[in-house]
């Protein structure tokens, strides 16, 4: 099941690599997936019942869901009838039960939703630093600190980003996303700040991977940021050559943190 973004192509080569036949369905203009696909099918988010009977037809065991899919497209559209029994069985269009009602639905027809973290290659980083620039003692300090505060917000199901500069959090990631909180906090603390991005102890891999990418590493360079860190071998480095050279270029520190940091 395939949203925008680069994520879709990358999933479908591995999977296909991994000897998966692949049926991809697109949900708009979705790049680089037709190579690594059998069948293209393209589809709505709101348009469930060709996307059942599709899924019946070509004998789909498994489902992934992989790149980004617009919530409003679900609120505008008036949908089918398969959709409004769908959503009636959720009671929400916007929240975890319709994920769980899609869940159970295809599990009636004998198809399991896979985890995405065996399709990321090696986007999904284990600990390292990825750069030229590496932190400084006093940069490591604020990422070891960052870590626990950005998973405390993540496991509150508040937000994954934290910016902070010698102990001080000058933006915790909320409704705006990682790159709205990024440019804020990095305007509230001024050049040398820490960007850390940790993912909650009960995310569900099967419907999204928390990233970064090279839009993440622009805003941080833009506001003045010198480290970039992501919870290691669970926030999935998107685009991973790119990014790195935007950070070499940027001389921005890239690393992935487990416990205890450096």
């Amino acid at each position: 099941m395939c949203g925008a973004g680069v994520l879709p192509a990358r999933m479908a080569g591995e999977a296909r690599r991994q000897g998966w036949r692949v049926v991809a369905f697109t949900v708009g203009e979705v790049e680089g997936v037709a190579p690594h696909a059998d069948r293209v099918v393209p589809a709505r988010l709101t348009e469930v019942a060709p996307v059942l009977a599709a899924l019946q037809a070509e004998r789909v065991s498994a489902v992934l869901f992989a790149g980004r899919f617009a919530a409003a497209d679900v609120l505008r559209a008036p949908g089918d009838e398969a959709f409004g029994r769908l959503a009636a069985r959720a009671g929400s269009l916007v929240d975890a039960r319709l994920l769980e009602t899609v869940v159970a639905t295809l599990a009636g027809m004998g198809i399991a939703v896979l985890d995405q973290r065996p399709f990321l290659g090696d986007w999904l980083c284990a600990a390292g630093c990825w750069t030229a620039a590496q932190p400084t003692e006093a940069e490591w300090a604020d990422v070891r600190r960052g870590l626990a505060l950005a998973r405390q917000a993540a496991d509150a199901h508040v937000g994954q980003t934290v910016v902070l500069k010698r102990g001080a959090v000058a933006a915790v990631e909320a409704l705006e996303g990682t790159t709205a909180a990024i440019r804020r906090g990095t305007d509230l603390a001024g050049p040398g700040a820490v960007v850390v991005k940790a993912v909650a102890r009960d995310h569900d891999y099967r419907f999204d991977t928390p990233a970064v990418g090279p839009e993440t590493l622009e805003a941080a360079a833009a506001g003045g940021a010198t480290v970039v860190a992501l919870e290691a071998d669970r926030v999935l480095l998107v685009d991973r050559a790119a990014t790195v050279r935007l950070a070499d270029t940027a001389g921005v520190a890239l690393v992935s943190v487990a416990d205890g940091g450096r």
